[in-house]
């Protein structure tokens, strides 16, 4: 398992893509705002993902 690090941005639970801000142990903390249509998802800003539930879409360079 490849684990995702700050900045790096993953996708997660149906297509949800987002920038990690913090990786801890088991998961990372997501900023999901950078997604084009966040205002209409009516979800929070951050979220947190286990490592086991995403994938690396772009890494930091």
């Amino acid at each position: 398992m490849i684990i995702a690090e700050a900045g790096d941005v993953v996708e997660f639970k149906n297509g949800l893509q987002g920038r990690v801000q913090k990786v801890n142990k088991n998961s990372v903390i997501v900023d999901i705002t950078i997604m084009e249509n966040y205002r209409e998802l009516d979800l929070e800003p951050l979220t947190v993902v286990n490592h086991k539930n995403y994938t690396i879409v772009a890494q930091q360079a």
